[in-house]
């Protein structure tokens, strides 16, 4: 089987090369075609990181490995991470924390054993990367969060946890302040969980999560978020079992899954063989789990695990009374310890899946949309725009330009209230979000918007505007603080 792998920036190529002879020694049956990608592509002139022979060499294997790699700071480019997930859709970011015995940890000397998963939406959310300057003052970054994509990581965090018998899996979210976007999540999570009676589901609110797996890590089993709390919430489960060099990433998506590190490329302690591999070889094994080489990953990690408990260890772990290895010294151990087993948490021995299909090869973008269970009507319009002047002042203007079909309801501040009712005491910014309504309840059209957009312009400038959108009696969109 033949996979792409990019060795990555910094310590990249470094820890790449000590995975793929590990592999090598184990007999592994991968073939490798070494793509270009990384700051370096991007110093080339490649805004995306990648140069197109790469992109299409990945999209025809299906499966990349990848080092970590460095984004150029202030050249206004995206993350070469982010592109690639989102470009191929690995809309599952799924990152195994487990105790490993010989990495120290406050839980371990505690002999409180850790194993989480946490699987994260890879695709949407603020990692949309969509934002504007409203005024010269007010910065507005979009959150995208869907049905079709929140069911599709929903789904496979479920399947998963089945698949590795999970007694548990919890939904991580901030729905009690962002009622609409992780309301949306939230609501999903349930209505996925209906289809596994065998496994307990619970939500749980991001910040409560937080404190418990820092207080009682062995309370969680699989955890599910939305994009960027899965972010910070997969980071905090590292440190529990003793930091990034530990943590594997696996990407997954329903044509191209990419495994890679998650730490970042070192540049201080690069070229001076002396980096951990633990984290990428981590990946590397999941990797191979994915594909079917099973009989392989169980050797491998086995062989890791002896490694690990024997006292082997890298600079940035381990006892340090005793000396430490360098990178390729640690990979050797690891070779020697092939057939041998740990002492706590053994890997059981299975034999490989025969053959993997090759990836299915797409003609078109897939469009994902579920069903309307209501008719969509336009209930009203928030008009956001720039102005320094008082709220009682901006509504007698914006009252001018209601017209017969419109009705202000309600003026804003950084989503709080200040008109029709308010507080001297609230701090203003010189963007209002102005709230018109249908006067009569009568369902609008884009046509009215464009009046009263047309209209109000002769007074502000409008920085942007969103449509109340309403299906049956159901709301979408929301209230005020203090309406």
């Amino acid at each position: 089987m033949k996979i792409a792998v990019a060795k990555g920036d910094g310590i990249g190529p470094e820890i790449m090369d000590a995975v793929l002879n590990i592999f090598k020694a184990n007999n592994t049956p991968l073939e490798y075609e070494f793509v270009d990608m990384g700051k370096w592509v991007f110093d080339k002139g490649f805004n995306n990181g990648m140069t197109p022979e790469a992109k299409q060499t990945i999209e025809t294997l299906g499966l990349l490995f990848k080092g970590p790699m460095e984004t150029p700071k202030g050249k206004g480019v995206k993350s070469i991470n982010v592109t690639a997930r989102k470009t191929w859709n690995t809309y599952a970011n799924k990152r195994a924390f487990q105790s490993l015995h010989g990495v120290d940890t406050v839980f371990s000397k505690a002999g409180i054993p850790i194993d989480i998963t946490v699987v994260r939406e890879n695709i949407e959310d603020t990692y949309g990367g969509v934002e504007h300057m409203l005024t010269h003052d007010v910065a507005l970054s979009r959150r995208f969060i869907t049905r079709p994509g929140s069911m599709q990581v929903i789904r496979y965090a479920f399947e998963m946890a089945r698949q590795k018998n999970a007694r548990r899996i919890s939904c991580g979210h901030k729905a009690n302040i962002m009622k609409i976007t992780d309301g949306l999540f939230l609501e999903c999570f349930y209505e996925v969980a209906k289809e596994y009676p065998e496994i307990k589901a619970d939500d749980i609110i991001v910040d409560d999560l937080c404190m418990k797996l820092v207080t009682r890590p062995d309370l969680f089993d699989v955890v599910v978020l939305t994009n960027l709390q899965g972010d910070i919430v997969s980071d905090l489960c590292a440190g529990l079992v003793g930091g990034l060099g530990f943590a594997p990433s696996a990407n997954i998506g329903d044509h191209i899954s990419i495994f890679e590190a998650v730490h970042g490329t070192a540049p201080d302690i690069a070229g001076r063989n002396i980096a951990n591999p633990t984290a990428l070889l981590l990946s590397g094994i999941a990797m191979l789990q994915h594909v079917g080489l099973t009989e392989n990953a169980a050797i491998i990690e086995n062989a890791l695990l002896y490694t690990l408990e024997s006292g082997v260890h890298t600079g940035d772990f381990g006892d340090k009374n005793t000396a430490s290895v360098n990178t390729t010294e640690f990979a050797n151990a690891i070779i020697a310890n092939f057939g041998k087993k740990p002492a706590v948490g053994a890997k059981e021995i299975v034999a490989n899946k025969p053959g993997t299909p090759a990836p299915f090869k797409l003609q078109q973008n897939s469009m994902m949309v579920s069903n309307e269970t209501e008719n969509e009507t336009i209930a009203g319009v928030d008009m956001f725009i720039e102005s320094s002047e008082q709220p009682h002042v901006i509504a007698l203007k914006c009252q001018r330009h209601a017209g017969v079909k419109f009705n202000l309801v309600n003026i804003s501040n950084r989503g709080t209230q200040v008109w029709p009712t308010g507080s001297v005491y609230t701090n203003l910014v010189n963007q209002y979000n102005v709230r018109f309504e249908s006067l009569d309840g009568t369902p609008l059209s884009q046509t009215d918007i464009i009046g009263l957009y047309v209209s109000l312009s002769g007074n502000f400038k409008i920085c942007s505007f969103e449509l109340l959108n309403q299906w049956g009696d159901k709301r979408g969109y929301s209230l005020a603080q203090g309406q």
